[in-house]
């Protein structure tokens, strides 16, 4: 099989399903003659045209509007955001149009957008936020966050396939830092299923998006203290496999949650929530959740550093959570 970077996978995948199905189109900021911001389409408007391929102002909310617009009418959109901090410029369209159209007149809305996330980039507080929990809190949305190679392009794919509008963040300290091997033929990734990215029987770490990789690392030098991990990868935020969460409470009876975005409001507390109402009874241990800090992000890499979770906090409470 071939190996493809994060980047690649996710570049495959759409070209891949432009291929397929005539509806799907992309539009965006500078996706078309410049390629992407990170080049994610770059070559696509060669092979597939300035009308399926279009370029816009840097307008988002126009964008998401237009895309909407389209999805009603049958066109499949993949909108392209050059930072998703820029999100918010699209807020209501998202939520209170896009979001409602089934509920209001059960119309399917199939429509995705899409762009990079997250921090550890030394991009500052525009260009680093994780805003996925936005979204989470949104009903209507389905909100992806790919860890690996393989899942953002099966990932992808799905997300276009869906009649639903998808809300797809893609991680950029993890576009050409991972790669792994990823089948040629066609193939999704099922939304709204987590996988096991690492089988363990001591403890659990929940966790999606780079975090898996923090978490990989940690396991990896917890197992020498024989400590041993498992990892649940979540993939999908909206809607929440909540099997998965409680299946790996009943394996471990500990658990720690992991996520780049900031503590408060975060994903941590509502896994927290679903393990008190499901899995309470499973539980040895306090719930431990490692998030960021509850700050923008900062520019300067040292207090980037400190606000992100690292290894060293995931090591810290894996220690203390498994001798309680």
């Amino acid at each position: 099989m071939p190996q493809l970077t994060y980047l690649e996978a996710i570049r495959q995948g759409i070209w891949e399903e432009m291929e397929r199905d005539p509806t799907v189109f992309c539009l965006g900021e500078d996706i078309g003659i410049y390629g992407g911001a990170f080049k994610v389409t770059d070559g696509f408007i060669d092979r597939f045209g300035p009308e399926r391929v279009i370029d816009t102002p840097i307008a988002e909310s126009a964008i998401v509007g237009a895309a909407f617009g389209a999805s009603l009418t049958g066109m499949r959109p993949v909108v392209e955001f050059q930072f998703m901090d820029f999100i918010g410029c699209a807020f209501n369209q998202i939520v209170n149009m896009v979001a409602k159209a089934h509920y209001r007149w059960g119309a399917p809305a199939p429509l995705v957008i899409r762009g990079p996330s997250g921090g550890n980039v030394h991009g500052g507080p525009f260009h680093s936020q994780n805003p996925e929990m936005w979204f989470v809190h949104a009903p209507g949305l389905k909100v992806v966050c790919p860890a690996s190679a393989y899942d953002a392009k099966g990932l992808i794919k799905a997300a276009i396939r869906d009649n639903n509008p998808v809300i797809f963040f893609e991680h950029k300290y993890l576009y050409r830092r991972t790669k792994e091997e990823v089948p040629a033929e066609d193939y999704i990734v099922p939304l709204g299923k987590a996988r096991i990215a690492r089988e363990g029987r001591d403890l659990s770490i929940i966790t999606y998006a780079a975090m898996v990789h923090t978490a990989l690392e940690a396991a990896e030098t917890l197992s020498r203290e024989g400590i041993d991990l498992e990892i649940v990868d979540l993939r999908t935020l909206a809607p929440l496999d909540r099997e998965a969460i409680v299946a790996t409470l009943r394996k471990t009876g500990k658990v720690i949650i992991l996520h780049e975005h900031a503590r408060t409001g975060g994903l941590a507390g509502e896994i927290a929530a679903i393990i008190n109402e499901d899995a309470f009874n499973h539980l040895d241990g306090p719930i431990v959740r490692i998030a960021a800090q509850d700050s923008p992000v900062p520019f300067s890499p040292p207090q980037e550093e400190y606000f992100l979770p690292q290894v060293s906090d995931v090591l810290r409470e894996a220690r203390r959570l498994r001798a309680y």
